[in-house]
């Protein structure tokens, strides 16, 4: 069943799966309430989430680029991808998604920046 969220009034989203009239009662078991709960409180808690592998469509300044991402490793079609492994498209999406890439994928692809000079 596919989910298409809904926001009611409050802002609690509500899958398409619940939708009805916003003058009739929801008719909702103690389970469904307890799963709604339980999903809340793990979209809190987004290092519980590991990517292992994903591909997305990026629109850059000028064109749209392939990015993608398995066991680790990056790759984007974008020209500066194909000369130095890193690309401000790669380095987007390791911002986007934050704790929920593996410590070692964030550290790697992100350049050290230059020592400063004194």
């Amino acid at each position: 069943m596919p989910w298409r969220l809904f926001v009611f009034p409050g802002n609690f989203p509500v899958p398409s799966w619940a939708e009805h009239n916003l003058n009739e009662e929801v008719d909702m078991d103690s389970g469904m309430i307890g799963k709604i709960e339980k999903s809340k409180r793990y979209a809190e808690e987004p290092e519980r989430i590991r990517f292992e592998q994903f591909h997305v469509s990026f629109q850059g300044s000028h064109t749209s680029h392939s990015v993608s991402y398995n066991d680790g490793a990056w790759h984007c079609t974008c020209h500066f991808f194909a000369t130095r492994g890193v690309c401000s498209h790669t380095m987007a999406m390791e911002r986007v998604l934050g704790v929920m890439l593996p410590m070692d994928t964030a550290a790697a692809a992100e350049p050290l920046s230059a020592p400063a000079v004194a």
